[in-house]
């Protein structure tokens, strides 16, 4: 057997010789990772999850997947293989499941479905108020799209492609190797079962040309890096007149100067002063959206302690409510002091008794112990 007729069992991570059982157990992991609801968005992920329905369905089968076993691929298409006869031939549907998914490799008996256009990717950066309000953009960039002169055809105007000679418009030539069929695009029209006789002079038979294109890009609130935006069809044009792919907008969203991200938390560190750390207060935060935000200070408070906000930090993609602001608090010591303030602050050191820093207090008497021990 070759790489590609062993790879539904490689698919679902199982040997050969595994039961059903574990089959099953094997499709249903799998299959729960990759399943769209808990991916939305992700195209990779959607199309696993087909793949991997569409191997368990000749797999837990014993007779599909008796004729898999023996033949591979081979085994779905039209008539199995040699055509007629074989107790495969009604698993025809499964053959175009092999072959939306994984390609005209896994297909066959039919005819070549048109080459559908590459996808693109298009790496876009935005400010973090931007991934936070949402925000609409215009990009450009230059794509395949389908030649004007021809529409698409490849052919001149007036004139047409003929139905390939070689393969009779299937696109695709059998050779038999010992007791296998295997497919291969045909050599004289590339696998599109047309040959164009006069090709159009614009886009020299291609059907495509390419051109600068503005396209409207619309980013929710609550994006982050990583995001993918998906524009349908906007990818490159197929080749003469196939469907075009489909544009991937990668987002990155630019380091803050105050804000730090983590999902949809917002984090910063503020520095306050010695005496509102002692005698507690509070702060105004200014915000993303615009708002201020009261964070409330304890008396006592340390350097290095974090507050919670709730309700104040990114939205949720997609979703409903925001996450939370957390304010790291930076208590910072003096520097310049006025005659008046350092009289002051020696008047409260000849009053302290240590308990105003059980903490300094509780170390040295431990570093004494450990010294005196």
């Amino acid at each position: 057997m070759s790489t590609t007729e062993t790879e539904l069992y490689e698919l679902l991570g199982v040997s050969r010789d595994a039961d059903g059982a574990t089959i099953k157990s094997a499709y249903r992991k799998l299959a729960m990772k990759h399943h769209p609801d808990r991916n939305p968005g992700c195209t990779e992920s959607e199309g696993k999850f087909k793949a991997l329905s569409a191997a368990y369905e000749v797999l837990k089968d014993p007779q599909k997947r008796a004729a898999y076993d023996r033949f591979g691929h081979a085994a779905f298409q039209q008539g199995g293989p040699g055509g007629g006869g074989h107790p495969s031939a009604d698993f025809g549907d499964i053959g175009d499941i092999f072959e939306t998914i994984f390609g005209s490799a896994f297909g066959g008996g039919g005819r070549a479905r048109p080459r559908r256009g590459a996808d693109l990717r298009y790496d876009l950066q935005i400010e973090l108020e931007e991934a936070f309000h949402g925000k609409s953009t215009e990009i450009e960039i230059e794509v395949s799209q389908n030649c004007e002169t021809c529409h698409g055809s490849g052919a001149t105007p007036g004139t047409r492609a003929r139905t390939c000679n070689l393969c009779h418009g299937q696109g695709q030539v059998r050779a038999k190797q010992g007791f296998f069929v295997v497919e291969r695009p045909c050599p004289n029209c590339h696998g599109s079962g047309e040959v164009i006789s006069s090709p159009c002079r614009d886009c020299r038979g291609e059907g495509r040309v390419d051109k600068a294109q503005s396209l409207e890009v619309e980013i929710p609130p609550g994006v982050d890096t990583g995001t993918r935006i998906r524009l349908s069809g906007k990818g490159e044009a197929g080749p003469r007149g196939a469907p075009p792919g489909d544009l991937y907008i990668f987002l990155h969203v630019k380091p803050h100067a105050i804000f730090q991200r983590e999902g949809t938390t917002l984090a910063t560190r503020v520095p306050i002063s010695f005496t509102a750390a002692a005698l507690g207060g509070s702060i105004d935060i200014p915000n993303l959206d615009g708002e201020d935000v009261t964070i409330e200070i304890p008396a006592g408070i340390q350097s290095g302690k974090q507050l919670r906000h709730r309700g104040a930090g990114m939205p949720v993609l997609q979703g409903r409510g925001r996450g939370d602001l957390v304010v790291e608090i930076a208590v910072e010591t003096p520097t310049k002091l006025s005659k008046e303030q350092r009289a002051l602050l020696e008047q409260f050191r000849e009053l302290e008794t240590g308990d105003e820093c059980p903490e300094s207090r509780g170390f040295f008497n431990k570093l004494k112990d450990v010294i005196g021990g």
